[in-house]
């Protein structure tokens, strides 16, 4: 009877001996994540240099066919650009400095200051008399007055937006150097948008141009996101130290890991999240006009409002926050500060919160400006030049004014993620509670 006992026992002791312990399991998945990150961010680096290389090779290309065929006269094309572009560095730190001293009055002038340029840049392509003036002329009227119409609808946020900046930003005060890092990254975005100004000057009266325009117009986007998101991760990690009561970090070496170990995930997530962004935005605006009617025409709203809250979590500007703290991937730290977010009951804050609007209209004012700028100057040498030359100028104030913008936004995420971590925390008043106790019955 032993002997058949220890023959039933005897398999499945060997069978135990096989199996792996529960913390091998765990360690060998986070290992194959950590793999499959690395993956991912040493990819994401890699296409993103690839593509300065090829957009590199292109605007060598299109310029001397260009020169050689005529295509552009440089007197009338460079001196409005290159002048336009320098000129929104000051813009951009004009800004940046009212947004420290003097937050709501800011906040008041982007709200009625970027319909107002919009406007008039609108106005001088009318001027024009081309097809392509006027088509970017209706463009224009149209967002003008759609920033009129949000300016008014917000109206009632922009105390309490005021006030959390001027909390936000106080987490700074004391670090050192993050104006100079934001005059490298103002810097670094000139030296690139000279380079594009060329390849894109170019692209008249060439076969392919206008994929050739679209190819150039996103490569700038991605790269002047990317400059601003190194800043955006570096300066929320500083700011992330102050609201935790962690160990100060100093912000040299936050830029040096964040152009370093960090590169890859700032690659993925400043291709990510302004397409997310964007498709929340419209899924707002389409919910906004759906309201509670049944017609066909709207009966994918809400469908579409799902799709793009789902998306959103997985990539935010909230999670640069700990992809500088935590050196995770975009993904990871956009699903993870969204969970923190609903946990402590703070999406419709966050839903609400005009951090980005103010950004996004102090840019628009900036780029409406430089386009008024160079459009004026083509506009007197040679009219032909004045839409193409509106149209560049203002894509590159405005990508310029946002590289600046990352300060105060990056601090407005690190507080609000920083809450998130811990609400009762002694750094925090009631500033956030009370915010949301006003939200609730607006969102019953």
């Amino acid at each position: 009877m032993e002997e058949r006992e220890q023959r039933v026992i005897a398999p499945s002791r060997f069978a135990r001996t096989n199996q792996i312990a529960p913390t091998q399991v765990e360690q060998t998945h986070t290992h194959q994540k950590t793999r499959t990150r690395e993956f991912c961010s040493n990819l994401f680096v890699f296409l993103f240099f690839l593509h300065l290389l090829l957009i590199f090779i292109l605007t060598i290309i299109l310029t001397v066919h260009g020169l050689r065929n005529h295509h552009i006269r440089p007197n009338h094309w460079y001196p409005p650009l290159l002048t336009s572009s320098l000129c929104s560095v000051p813009v951009a730190f004009a800004w940046l400095v009212a947004l420290h001293r003097h937050p709501p009055k800011t906040i008041k002038a982007a709200f009625w200051l970027g319909p107002f340029l919009t406007f008039a840049a609108s106005v001088l392509l009318l001027a024009t008399d081309t097809n392509g003036g006027l088509i970017a002329a209706a463009f224009g009227i149209i967002f003008a007055l759609a920033q009129s119409l949000y300016a008014c609808w917000v109206n009632r946020r922009r105390d309490y937006a005021a006030h959390v900046l001027a909390l936000s930003l106080s987490a700074t005060q004391s670090a050192a150097g993050i104006t100079q890092y934001v005059a490298f990254a103002l810097l670094a975005g000139i030296i690139y948008s000279t380079i594009w100004i060329s390849g894109v000057g170019n692209t008249a009266g060439i076969r392919f141009s206008p994929i050739y325009v679209v190819a150039l117009f996103i490569s700038l986007a991605w790269t002047m996101y990317v400059i601003r998101n190194v800043l955006q991760v570096s300066i929320a990690r500083v700011a992330h130290a102050h609201f935790t009561d962690r160990v100060a970090v100093d912000t040299r070496v936050a830029i040096r890991d964040a152009v370093t170990g960090l590169f890859g995930s700032v690659c993925l997530g400043s291709a990510l999240v302004p397409v997310t962004g964007l498709l929340r935005g419209l899924a707002r605006a389409m919910n906004l006009c759906a309201g509670d009617v049944d017609e066909f025409m709207f009966s994918c709203a809400r469908c579409y409002m799902g799709v793009a809250d789902r998306l959103v979590t997985y990539g935010n500007r909230w999670g640069f926050v700990h992809v500088g703290v935590y050196d995770e991937g975009i993904v990871r730290t956009s699903s993870h500060t969204w969970e923190l977010f609903a946990r402590a009951g703070m999406v419709p804050l966050i839903d609400s919160d005009l951090t980005g609007s103010i950004c996004f209209l102090c840019g628009v004012a900036g780029g409406a400006l430089s386009a008024i700028w160079a459009g004026s100057w083509a506009f007197v040498v040679h009219r032909g030049y004045a839409t193409s030359a509106a149209v560049c100028a203002f894509w590159i104030g405005y990508f310029m004014n946002r590289i600046a913008l990352s300060w105060p936004q990056a601090c407005v995420s690190a507080y609000h993620v920083a809450y998130a971590e811990n609400p009762r925390s002694h750094r925090f008043d009631s500033t956030i509670p009370d915010r949301i106790r006003a939200l609730q019955p607006s969102q019953a």
